[in-house]
């Protein structure tokens, strides 16, 4: 279905705007890669496909677009509602934070919550405190890195650190490196390919960072097409989704250094976590859209945990 018939009667953003609106709503799409309904899907769409600074659209409301301006945008709703893949991967690019990563279909849209808590500081002084000193992390670990982008933004937060940054997928880390080289972070964020801790050897790091694969089987099953379309494996986290959960919680201990701690984003299984590590004391942060989903652990907390 291609919407680019209509380009002689749409003259301006807010005329592409309310059409894009329109068509999302009457196809019934599903979102959650970066946006949360039609307005800002098709909002994003139209800043990133003009070239625009994403964070705000209604200074350009007005704008007058090209014919081809208008045929391109056209042809990325078409694109977004026959392929039913996420809005990121139509322009190769989403943002944490307003930070921008390369993506395309060999990672997931990066989205993890993590991201806002990194970048807006919670888990230091001015936040949770949690991290007293950003200056004083000198190593890091990023696991499950995906496109890399925890990684590049734990190295932005923390001056002082390097960063390993750890995946199954090589083809996920071949995205990685180019995030890591557009940002240039090539002397600093370091990527290994591998199992979770594997690749590491005996390494101990002050900071872990992980958004590991976290959704139980049935629901990757019963995914919207949207879902769908990102990589199986970074989803899948066994029949109740915490399987590498546990095995991170059994392994971080000993890559934790004395005063370390470990963030990690589990999703909706803080029930099923709470019950089986009954002695761990999580420390559970809250973002703006997300309530016990990203759990805090000091080294202290898992020494005994094996």
């Amino acid at each position: 279905m291609s919407l680019a018939e209509f380009a002689d009667e749409l003259f301006t953003v807010r005329d592409l705007l309310r059409f894009g609106v329109s068509r999302f709503t009457e196809v019934g799409l599903t979102y959650g890669h970066g946006t949360t309904g039609p307005l800002d899907e098709a909002a994003f769409l139209i800043l990133e496909g003009l070239a625009l600074p994403i964070d705000d659209i209604n200074p350009w409301l007005d704008a007058r677009l090209t014919r081809v301006e208008r045929e391109d945008l056209l042809e990325l709703f078409s694109d977004r509602i026959e392929s039913r893949k996420p809005a990121p991967y139509l322009v190769g690019k989403a943002y944490i934070q307003g930070i921008p990563f390369i993506i395309d279909e060999r990672v997931i849209v990066p989205r993890s919550f993590i991201g806002e808590l990194i970048v807006k500081g919670a888990l230091g002084p001015e936040g949770l405190s949690l991290i007293a000193d950003a200056g004083a992390v000198e190593r890091a670990l990023d696991l499950c890195t995906g496109s890399g982008c925890l990684g590049i933004l734990a190295a932005m937060a923390f001056p002082n650190a390097t960063v390993d940054a750890v995946d199954l997928s090589a083809d996920a880390l071949e995205v990685a490196k180019m995030n890591v080289a557009a940002h240039e972070m090539g002397d600093r964020v370091t990527l290994h390919q591998g199992d979770l801790f594997g690749p590491l050897g005996a390494a101990k790091y002050d900071l872990i960072i992980t958004n590991p694969p976290y959704v139980a089987a049935a629901e990757v099953d019963a995914f919207a097409p949207e879902y769908a379309a990102e990589p199986q494996m970074a989803h899948l986290g066994g029949a109740d989704g915490l399987d590498l959960v546990r095995r991170i919680l059994r392994g971080a201990g000993q890559h934790l250094s004395k005063h370390g701690g470990i963030i990690c984003e589990i999703g909706t299984g803080r029930e099923i976590l709470e019950a089986e590590f009954d002695t761990l004391p999580f420390t559970w942060l809250d973002t703006e859209d997300s309530e016990g989903e990203v759990f805090w652990l000091s080294a202290r907390d898992l020494k005994h945990v094996g």
